[in-house]
């Protein structure tokens, strides 16, 4: 019995996967591994970022469920670039007492709100707002003593020399280049306290009014006149040429205030920094150097209790 013919031998065709398609060769050059995923495979396509809820801001929490960081009255609380808080009762009280401050809001607590009101009689120009201690913590530093008193103003406008003379003639305080706030509002004090007729400043080289500043004054900064100047020697030329004698304040001076002070005429303090002392051009445009007799215990004494004691000393009859 014959069989029949055989097939002619050539190449085979692929064969088909009824699930998965045509099967597919290795890539040029690179042999397949069983359970390796080949190099040049396109990676497997990240699941897609879940959208932000709607309604939050930069400043909240990427938590689902809390509040944002900053609830609406820090916003509100925070002051503009042309206005600061004062806190604490007594400078609240004399802000309130001086027609030349503009202020926009007073927040209060209700023990200050008695306190305040027995300090300075109803009715205030403006409405206080009822708030509770923990309110003051939005706009205010940690070590702020506010005593439940804050209130919105704008910095005071600054008062001419010529004014502060007419109006005075007790004595002048000149402050060279004295930077820290709390020093200057200490200085503030002592002025209010010895009738002193003006404090001058520099525009440049000097603190600008701050709540630190105020707190620091205990209301001085509303009632004594300060004086902003360009040129501190120009100041102390329109002082002499106001019958005012100027002595500048330096420890190596060979005569104290006591011997030195006229009996005659007004005097004006000219003060400089602690580390650096007076300039050169102010310590040639004085009348006389004076220095506070110390003893060699201690090199020098800060300037807001320099500038005390020697008001003192020029009130001493």
């Amino acid at each position: 019995m014959s069989r029949p013919p055989r097939r002619p031998e050539g190449p085979r065709p692929p064969s088909r996967s009824p699930s998965h398609g045509p099967a597919q060769g290795p890539v040029q050059g690179h042999a397949r591994t069983p359970g390796r995923t080949p190099r040049h495979a396109a990676p497997a396509p990240e699941p897609a970022a879940e959208p932000a809820p709607k309604g939050r801001g930069r400043n909240a929490r990427d938590l689902r469920g809390t509040e944002p960081l900053h609830p609406p009255e820090a916003r509100r609380d925070k002051p503009d670039h042309n206005t600061l808080w004062l806190y604490g009762l007594h400078a609240v009280a004399a802000a309130l007492a001086n027609p030349r401050r503009r202020f926009k809001r007073l927040l209060l607590t209700t023990e200050a709100e008695a306190a305040l009101e027995a300090k300075l009689p109803k009715p205030w120009k403006l409405q206080a707002e009822r708030v509770e201690r923990s309110r003051f913590q939005t706009f205010l530093t940690e070590d702020a003593v506010h005593q439940g008193a804050a209130l919105l103003a704008e910095p005071l406008p600054p008062v001419d020399l010529e004014d502060a003379l007419a109006a005075s003639r007790g004595t002048v305080l000149l402050l060279d280049q004295v930077t820290d706030p709390r020093n200057v509002g200490a200085i503030l004090r002592s002025a209010a306290a010895f009738g002193a007729a003006a404090v001058i400043m520099q525009d440049r080289n000097a603190p600008p009014e701050t709540g630190a500043m105020a707190r620091a004054a205990v209301g001085a900064l509303d009632t004594v006149p300060v004086v902003r100047e360009v040129n501190l020697s120009r100041a102390i030329v329109t002082l002499q040429k106001a019958g005012y004698w100027v002595m500048g304040m330096d420890g190596a001076a060979k005569t104290t205030l006591a011997a030195a002070k006229p009996k005659d005429r007004p005097v004006a303090l000219v003060l400089g920094a602690e580390d650096s002392g007076l300039r050169r051009l102010q310590r040639e445009t004085c009348d006389e150097l004076v220095k506070l007799p110390i003893t060699d215990a201690i090199e020098s004494l800060n300037v807001s209790v320099a500038a005390a004691v020697a008001l003192y000393e020029l009130a001493r009859t």
